[in-house]
């Protein structure tokens, strides 16, 4: 996988519990926060479609909006019905303020 050349998003942007969406070589990304600790998933529930962007984030799981199927965002792995499928991941590292994801 080619790493990103520039910061996807910055730290100080993206506080404990929240979500970022970005868009990565025509590829939107969703950024989360989980304690501090970052993960990018791809911004689509593999049920309908639905933007996870749009969901909330407890803890380590986003919540689809369109039909409520969870998704762990450190895995990508489905966690409830309707959703069965996982949502892609990708590596994050942060340098200083920097958040870069590889796509």
């Amino acid at each position: 996988m080619p790493e990103a050349s520039e910061a996807a998003a910055h730290v100080r942007d993206i506080t404990p519990g929240t979500t970022r969406r970005v868009t990565i070589e025509g590829e939107d990304v969703l950024l989360c926060n989980v304690s501090g600790t970052f993960y990018a998933i791809e911004d689509l529930c593999t049920h309908d479609g639905g933007e996870l962007d749009q969901g909330e984030l407890d803890d380590c799981r986003i919540m689809c909006p369109r039909h409520g199927a969870f998704f762990d965002v450190r895995t990508g792995a489905a966690l409830s019905l309707p959703a069965i499928l996982p949502v892609r991941t990708f590596p994050v590292r942060v340098e200083g303020d920097d958040i870069f994801v590889d796509t």
